[in-house]
C-alpha cells in the first residue's frame, strides 16, 4: 500500500507518516524505485503511534517506548525523568504525563474559582444564579 493510502487507512496525512518515519518511530519498506510502502504491521504500528499521540503523550514520549511497541521488554533505565532516576520507560512517560495533567488540572481549577470569583464582585446575583444553573460537569463526566 502507498503513503497516501496508509494515511488515509489510519486517519493522518502523508506528511505525519514521513514525520514519524524521520522520528524513528517505525520505518516504511522502499519499492524498486523508492516509493514508500505500507503493510498491515504498518498501519497497526501507525495506530499505536496515534493513539498515544492523541491520550497526550509527546514524540519524544513515543519514542521512548519503542521497544515497548515492538514488543520486546522495555530497557530499564532507558528513560531518564527529571529528578535523574532511571526506570522502566513505560512506568517514567505515564507518570510524567499524569503528573502534568494533575498540575493542568490544579491551575484550572484554580482559574475558574477566581473567574467565578471576580465575576460574581463585579456582577452579583445576576451571574449567581446563571452560574447555579449550570451543571458542574467536567469533561470526564461528559465522556462517561
Amino acid at each position: 500500500m502507498r503513503i497516501g493510502d496508509a494515511a488515509a487507512a489510519v486517519g493522518l496525512t502523508p506528511r505525519a507518516l514521513r514525520y514519524y518515519e524521520e522520528r524513528g518511530l517505525f520505518t516504511a519498506r522502499r519499492s524498486r524505485v523508492g516509493h514508500r510502502e505500507y503493510g498491515l504491521e504498518d498501519l497497526d504500528r501507525l495506530r499505536a503511534v496515534r493513539e498515544l499521540l492523541d491520550a497526550g503523550l509527546t514524540i519524544r514520549d513515543v519514542e521512548s517506548l519503542i521497544p515497548v511497541l515492538d514488543g520486546r521488554p522495555p530497557e530499564v533505565g532507558a528513560v531518564i525523568g527529571d529528578d535523574g532516576a532511571g526506570g522502566c520507560p513505560v512506568e517514567n512517560v505515564t507518570l510524567r504525563r499524569l503528573d502534568g495533567l494533575d498540575q493542568a488540572i490544579e491551575r484550572l481549577t484554580a482559574l475558574r474559582g477566581r473567574l467565578a470569583h471576580a465575576l460574581d464582585h463585579r456582577f452579583g446575583d445576576g451571574l449567581r444564579t446563571a452560574v447555579a444553573r449550570q451543571p458542574r460537569e467536567t469533561p470526564v463526566d461528559r465522556a462517561t
